[in-house]
C-alpha cells in the first residue's frame, strides 16, 4: 500500500534536511507505527504521505501512485486524524460530521453510528466548544472514518484519553485492521504501539534506525532468562534461571514444587528500553 525509497525533505529556508534517506514499506492490512521523540520527523513523513508537503526527493508511492502525481480522488480513499483536531467550535458534534461528510463525492458512513462506536452518542448535540480534549480526539477519529478509507493516518490516537476510552480506540483500530484497512500511527506512546502495531519503525533525527515487529524486538533484545518470586518461611525471595532448557532445570522444578510461587516472569525488554539502546535517545 505504501512504498517509500530514499526519501529526503528539507523545509524551505532551512539548510539541514528534516528527513534523510528514509526507506520503508507498509503492507495492506498492516498497522505500522512510527516511534520517536518530538522533532524526529514522524509528522513530516506523515504530511508527505498525505500530500501536504510536496517538495521532497526520492520516491513516495501510495496505492501504486507517486504522491507528487495524485489528484483529488486520493482523499476519497484516505482518512487522517491529526493530534490537534480542528473543528467548527460553534457547530454541534453532529453538524461538524455532517459538514465534513458533505465534502466527499462518494458514500459516507452514518455519523451517529460512528459517534456511538466511540462513546459520543450522548454528545451528538453538544457544541464542539463544550467538549473536553479527549472527546475531541474521539470525534476526530470519527471524522477520519467518515469516508470508509482504505488507509488511516493517525497522529497520537490515544493522546488525552482516559484508560477506558484509550482501550476503546485501540479496539476500533484493531477492528479496522481486521477489515483489511492499512493504518499508519505516529506516536511516542510505546505501550500503545506495542498493543497495536504489527511493525514499528524507530525514527530519530529524520532517519529510521530500526524496523521490526514489537514481539521480535522484545525477544531478541531481552534477557533470555526466567525470574521467579517465591515465599520462603514468609520472606519474599527471587531466583533467576536460563530460559533455555527450563523444563529440564531441576533447581527450577524443585523450587516451583516446594515453595509458594508469587510471580514468574520472562525478561523481555520493553520497547522503550530497546529504543534507548538502539538510538541512544529517550522518547521526550
Amino acid at each position: 500500500m505504501i512504498d517509500v525509497q530514499n526519501l529526503n525533505f528539507t523545509y524551505p529556508g532551512r539548510l539541514e534536511p528534516t528527513i534523510h534517506g528514509m526507506s520503508f514499506n507498509i503492507q495492506k492490512g498492516e498497522v505500522f507505527g512510527f516511534l520517536g521523540p518530538s522533532g524526529a520527523g514522524k509528522s513530516t513523513t506523515q504530511k508527505i504521505l498525505i500530500g501536504i508537503l510536496k517538495g521532497y526527493q526520492g520516491s513516495v508511492k501510495v496505492m501504486d501512485k507517486e504522491i507528487k502525481d495524485i489528484g483529488p480522488n486520493y482523499y476519497e480513499r484516505i482518512g487522517v486524524a491529526f493530534e490537534f483536531p480542528n473543528f467548527y467550535s460553534k457547530f454541534s458534534v453532529l453538524e461538524n460530521l455532517k459538514f465534513f461528510g458533505s465534502l466527499y463525492a462518494g458514500r459516507t458512513e452514518n455519523p451517529k453510528t460512528l459517534l456511538e462506536q466511540v462513546g459520543l452518542d450522548q454528545a451528538t448535540n453538544m457544541k464542539v466548544s463544550q467538549l473536553s480534549k479527549g472527546m475531541k480526539m474521539r470525534l476526530n477519529f470519527c471524522r477520519a472514518l467518515l469516508n470508509n478509507p482504505d488507509i488511516l493516518f493517525l497522529d497520537e490516537p490515544t493522546s488525552g484519553l482516559d484508560p477506558v476510552n484509550a482501550q476503546r480506540m485501540k479496539e476500533l483500530i484493531l477492528e479496522k485492521r481486521k477489515e483489511g484497512k492499512t493504518v499508519l500511527i505516529t506516536t511516542h506512546n510505546m505501550q500503545a504501539a506495542e498493543e497495536l502495531c504489527d511493525r514499528v519503525a524507530f525514527i530519530v533525527d529524520g532517519q529510521i534506525k530500526l524496523i521490526d515487529s514489537p514481539r521480535e524486538l522484545k525477544l531478541h533484545k531481552g534477557k533470555q532468562r526466567i525470574v521467579v518470586e517465591y515465599r520462603n518461611k514468609g520472606e519474599l525471595m527471587s531466583a533467576a534461571f536460563p530460559q533455555q532448557g527450563i523444563g529440564e532445570n531441576h533447581t527450577f522444578l524443585n523450587l516451583i514444587k516446594e515453595y509458594s510461587i508469587e510471580t514468574i516472569h520472562s525478561q523481555e525488554a520493553s520497547l522503550e528500553q530497546i529504543f534507548i539502546e538502539v538510538t541512544g535517545r529517550r522518547l521526550i
